[in-house]
């Protein structure tokens, strides 16, 4: 039972400069993307979907951390996970991106990894996320202290989610068994702190968070059949807003 992604760096050249506020690179992309990209690919809908499903995760993820609070002058690059295979006819398009000063020069196909869900890794007795980017979790939004189960909860199903979506199919596990061995791993150490951040939507005017918090979280526990899932999430992400880098974490 595999979990699979393939990477890409998107290298762009500019005229002028380009400004990356901090903690909001990924929206800076994300009204980029969203001029080009097709309705199905950038904001996918399930008609008469199940509950919770009616608007889908996007098949990508995007990794721009190292753009926040910068100034982009005569070029940058950002990642770019993909869930789907190879990379969509949609991204070429960025090439006609007319009227900004970006112009897409070249994908580097940085290969792909394969996460094998049901294969357990010895010897896990502790691990620890630093989240870089900013992650609210569902059910614990303001929580400093994020309990493994509920981390783990949330990660589960967006893999199951993803894999059901555009991979080989829903995960075919015990959910609550797995959710029961989850809730013995504890929390070992907390430090975490809340960044507040906010984009407006030029389509409605509404105003949208994209805080979170930023720090580590240490688990101790066996967290040996926990680890190919906590492995997978670095290129997923965990939590709200994913798709445009929140949520990204670095595990050790």
């Amino acid at each position: 039972m595999t979990f699979a992604v393939r990477r890409f760096r998107l290298h762009f050249a500019v005229r002028g400069r380009v400004e990356f506020p901090p903690w909001r690179a990924g929206n800076v992309l994300r009204g980029a993307l969203g001029t080009v990209w097709r309705e199905e690919t950038f904001r996918p809908a399930l008609e008469g979907g199940p509950s919770g499903l009616a608007d889908p995760p996007r098949p990508f993820v995007l990794r721009a951390a190292h753009l926040n609070g910068r100034t982009a002058e005569g070029g940058f690059w950002f990642d770019l996970n993909l869930f789907t295979g190879g990379v969509p006819d949609d991204v070429g398009r960025l090439k006609r991106l007319r009227g900004t000063p970006v112009t897409l020069l070249r994908i580097e196909d940085l290969g792909g990894a394969a996460f094998r869900l049901d294969e357990p890794w010895a010897d896990r007795g502790e691990g620890a996320l630093e989240f870089y980017t900013p992650v609210r979790l569902k059910g614990a939004e303001d929580d400093a202290r994020p309990a493994f189960a509920t981390l783990f909860a949330r990660l589960r199903d967006r893999i199951s989610t993803l894999r059901a979506l555009y991979g080989e199919g829903p995960l075919e596990i015990d959910f609550r068994a797995l959710a029961e061995r989850a809730s013995a791993v504890t929390l070992e150490a907390a430090n975490l702190q809340f960044v507040t951040v906010e984009r407006r939507s030029s389509r409605t005017g509404q105003t949208h968070s994209l805080g979170g918090w930023v720090g580590e979280v240490r688990y101790r526990g066996d967290l040996g059949e926990f680890w190919p899932y906590l492995l997978a999430g670095e290129y997923t992400g965990v939590g709200r807003q994913t798709v445009w880098g929140n949520g990204a974490y670095r595990l050790s």
